[in-house]
């Protein structure tokens, strides 16, 4: 299935080669979760601070929930400033 992922800030860098911005168009097996496609992407969990699925925040209890076709996931690390 193909879905849309937004890496933000730092954590870019892990987008596939041909991303566009901060964003690329990925495919992954039905039932995939947040989790496994960080893991997919080699996205460090510890840097990530914020996860969103159609702009909708999901804390980390729910980040094992399966993506669906044309969902948009999206990450930010922590952000400090100040």
């Amino acid at each position: 299935m193909r879905l849309t992922l937004k890496l933000f800030a730092s954590l870019a860098r892990y987008l596939p080669s041909g991303a566009e911005r901060n964003q690329a168009l990925i495919e992954v097996p039905e039932g995939t979760t947040p989790l496994q496609v960080l893991e997919q992407y080699q996205v460090p969990t510890a840097e990530v601070h914020l996860v969103l699925v159609n702009g909708v925040f999901l804390p980390p209890s729910q980040r094992t929930r399966a993506l669906k076709a044309g969902d948009e996931l999206a990450i930010w690390p922590a952000v400090a400033g100040g």
